[in-house]
């Protein structure tokens, strides 16, 4: 279960350098934010960072940013944030329905989502983050060759997800039911917290990679 009341986090947050405040600012001006040109890439539902921190620290040529809806787990990223020297990764706390407003059309190179709330139940289907709702709202910030990535170890979600691909009119370029023993796919692989969570006991990590 994640960590959401933190006493004081949205206080910490709101002052923290970095995270961004009001975002949709910075719309269409994110390379002015980190003052270079080089791509933008983003995670959406980041947790507690350890996935895009990671990227970061070992792609300096890259742009990042997180977001992340909750506060308290929001202010463990930047814990960790904390203790690297990067300058390529900011924060948002935000909800992703509003990613539009954040970003200008081609404005984002790539989109990671990994071990997204699954919404169970079938009314909330839209809301989940590979819902072909969600793909329209990727369509218009992505750049034209963008792709979007997508780890979980939720079986029922995946197989939703690859339907939903096809769904919005999308092309699936790649995916495996079983990353850690996929050699194309697992090369360069980062872990989350989730997947090294899931994965030592056994669960198979499942992947695509989409395009339009």
């Amino acid at each position: 279960m994640r960590l959401r009341n933190i006493k004081g986090s949205r206080e910490v947050i709101g002052s923290n350098r970095f995270v961004v405040q009001n975002p949709e600012e910075q719309h269409g001006k994110w390379k002015e934010v980190f003052g270079n040109q080089n791509p933008v890439q983003i995670e959406i539902g980041m947790g507690k960072g350890r996935f895009i921190t990671e990227l970061a620290i070992r792609n300096p040529e890259i742009n990042y940013i997180g977001i992340e809806k909750y506060s308290s787990v929001l202010l463990r990223a930047l814990e960790k944030r904390e203790e690297v020297e990067v300058e390529n990764l900011l924060f948002i706390r935000m909800d992703a329905e509003d990613i539009g407003s954040v970003f200008d059309e081609g404005e984002v190179d790539k989109i990671y989502l990994n071990f997204s709330d699954p919404w169970p139940k079938d009314r909330h289907a839209k809301r989940r983050l590979t819902s072909k709702e969600f793909f329209k709202r990727y369509d218009k910030i992505l750049k034209k060759d963008g792709r979007v990535e997508f780890k979980t170890d939720n079986r029922p979600l995946f197989d939703f997800s690859l339907e939903e691909v096809v769904n919005a009119g999308w092309i699936l370029e790649k995916h495996t039911f079983d990353l850690h023993n996929d050699v194309e796919m697992s090369e360069g692989n980062v872990m989350t917290e989730y997947e090294e969570k899931f994965s030592s006991i056994g669960n198979p990590i499942n992947k695509l990679i989409a395009y339009r």
